[in-house]
């Protein structure tokens, strides 16, 4: 246990995970005739962490493309919808105690499953359904093993050679040039030495 230690990082130490689907009821000006389409947009969020929850405050905004005045106009109405969702932590070692960063992650973004409209004629039904998970990044603690003594890793090497000729050839050009100007300075001793 002597060759052991802890380090102490930041890690995820909790995640929480929830699918919610809801009914919202929006009013256009115009008393519709039929709905030709529905979609959502600029969807944004934040988030607070209360114990082992995490709530999460967004909106987003409905579109529904509309026929009115016995379908002889469209138009588009939307609306901007407010929504909270509690989602449940689950800590796999408890709780840090100390300063933690909640990050909220959109797994599925506000859809539209289904707009039709109201049996009073005047309104639209639309359901929505969303996705989102949770994680809380705190302190946490790892242990490690420590050798007692220093050790090399093994490492894999290419073989390289190197030529002293690489040097020599600054003062002399390449090395054909230096054989050449070796064997006309031989040449010459010879020549001389038979002169005497």
């Amino acid at each position: 246990m002597k060759n052991l230690r802890q380090i102490v990082t930041k890690a995820v130490v909790a995640k929480g995970k929830k699918r919610s689907e809801s009914t919202e009821v929006l009013r256009p000006p115009n008393k519709p005739s039929g709905i030709l389409g529905c979609w959502i947009i600029n969807h944004t969020h934040q988030s607070k962490k209360y114990g082992k929850y995490v709530e999460v405050y967004g909106k987003f905004d409905i579109n529904v493309w509309y026929s009115h005045h016995d379908h002889s106009k469209t138009s588009v109405y939307t609306e901007t919808i407010s929504y909270k969702d509690r989602v449940r932590l689950h800590y796999r070692d408890g709780a840090t105690g100390g300063p933690e960063d909640v990050y909220i992650k959109v797994i599925q973004q506000p859809n539209c499953t289904e707009a039709v409209i109201t049996k009073c004629g005047e309104k639209f039904s639309v359901s929505v359904e969303r996705e989102l998970l949770a994680e809380v990044v705190g302190e946490t603690k790892v242990c490690v093993q420590v050798h007692p003594h220093d050790f090399e890793e093994e490492w894999r090497f290419d073989d390289e050679s190197s030529s002293s000729s690489s040097s020599s050839s600054s003062g002399h050009g390449d090395g054909k040039g230096y054989k050449k100007d070796f064997g006309d300075h031989k040449g010459g001793s010879d020549k001389d030495s038979s002169s005497l």
